[in-house]
């Protein structure tokens, strides 16, 4: 009889969280990293909000809070959706988790039962698929490629769904291409679920504000209230306000799905951090200046490491609308041999040859369920990045 679950050996470990330990490993070894690899923000949590916190510690508000999220934050979120979404939730709908993945991680394990399918375009964020297999479900993946400017078709979505179909999960702007779903583009796949009444909506807005150019956010209930009964609405302050080891995520949606949500958070990790829902209360309630000035700065980022990649052979880099991840295509790479004698045969072996030869960490793109490809992540300063893009071209350049 096996000691470990059966259930733990459907599910294997996070690709950029082994990566980024990799070059953690290298850079403790004396050699020179570069880390592309972890998706988040480099900047401090602005001054308010820890001084929020500081505050809340001094108030000895250090004690339990309500399981899934404290009244006066889950007022703020519904204040937060009214403002910035134009949707309406009461406090009863919405559920506040120890980061955005718990709210995602508890919305499909109160939801799937074996024979259930997820549906989730690729490339997807890594943690999607595994999260479906732990709660029992069937990932259901749906090819988008650079091509397609990684955005699913509604003919696609249309021929993905199947009695089984419980989930469609939708992330814009994306982890790990960027790319966003406009107005026109997210109708053309709302249309589609309204002829499906039962396939749900688990729509990740964890980048909704670090979008570019002329793109305009928007999320499936705002663009079809219809929806909104059957939508999870997933945010949280870990990439808007550099909130990442804070852990304050949040999700809202029909009361059903939330208490049964806060059930089984009740049996897990019970309540968030108190001091870090302080700080997510300033966050949401206080100025907003902070995220147009981080916003710029990422722009700025993302059109460097776009020119820059594209001027390497081999490499094609389209520009996302969001986030701060480039997804570019290596295919004319496929087969060459880099400097250091390395075949390479596929993204695997691209990034596993690039950090051991140059130092540069990047995610290779059969993590996200879609190859040739990598990502970068954008979030260090623009030295770094013009360095190992320095770096990346040298690579492509060797190659033979």
């Amino acid at each position: 009889m096996s000691f470990l679950s059966q259930t733990l050996a459907r599910v294997k470990p996070s690709p950029t969280i082994a990566m980024t330990g990799r070059a953690q490993q290298l850079a403790a070894e004396g050699k020179d990293i570069i880390t592309l690899s972890a998706g988040e923000p480099d900047f401090d949590t602005p001054e308010h909000i820890r001084d929020a916190a500081k505050a809340a510690i001094d108030a000895g508000h250090t004690r339990y809070t309500a399981v899934d999220g404290m009244p006066a934050l889950k007022r703020a979120i519904c204040d937060k959706f009214a403002r910035e979404n134009g949707l309406d939730y009461s406090p009863a709908q919405v559920s506040v988790g120890t980061g955005g993945k718990q709210i995602l991680y508890n919305a499909l394990m109160a939801t799937l039962n074996p024979g259930d399918d997820v549906i989730i375009p690729a490339p997807y964020w890594v943690s999607y698929p595994d999260m479906v297999l732990l709660a029992g479900g069937t990932p259901v993946i749906v090819p988008a490629g650079m091509e397609a400017g990684y955005r699913i078709t509604p003919e696609q979505l249309e021929a993905a769904i199947t009695p089984r179909t419980k989930w469609l999960i939708l992330n814009s702007p994306s982890n790990p291409s960027g790319a966003g779903y406009g107005a026109d583009h997210m109708r053309a796949l709302t249309d589609v679920l309204m002829r499906h009444p039962h396939v749900w909506v688990l729509s990740d807005d964890i980048y909704e504000h670090l979008v570019f150019d002329d793109f305009r956010f928007v999320t499936p209930a705002q663009i079809e209230p219809g929806l909104k009964d059957r939508t999870l609405t997933m945010n949280g302050v870990s990439k808007s306000y550099a909130m990442t080891g804070w852990r304050i995520g949040y999700g809202a949606g029909p009361e059903v799905l939330i208490r049964a949500m806060a059930k089984l958070q009740s049996q897990s990790t019970s309540n968030p951090s108190s001091i870090g829902q302080y700080a997510a209360l300033a966050a949401l309630n206080g100025p907003q200046d902070y995220i147009e000035t981080s916003r710029a700065i990422f722009q700025r980022r993302r059109d460097l490491v776009v020119a820059a990649l594209n001027d390497c052979p081999g490499i094609s880099c389209p520009v996302p609308q969001g986030a701060f991840y480039v997804y570019p295509s290596i295919h004319a790479l496929i087969g060459k041999t880099s400097a250091g004698g390395t075949v390479i045969k596929d993204d695997e072996a691209f990034a596993t040859a690039l950090l051991d030869e140059t130092g540069v960490a990047v995610v290779f793109g059969a993590a996200f369920g879609l190859s040739p490809h990598f990502r970068v992540s954008y979030a260090t300063s623009e030295a770094v990045l013009a360095d190992a893009c320095a770096r990346i071209k040298a690579f492509c350049e060797e190659m033979r």
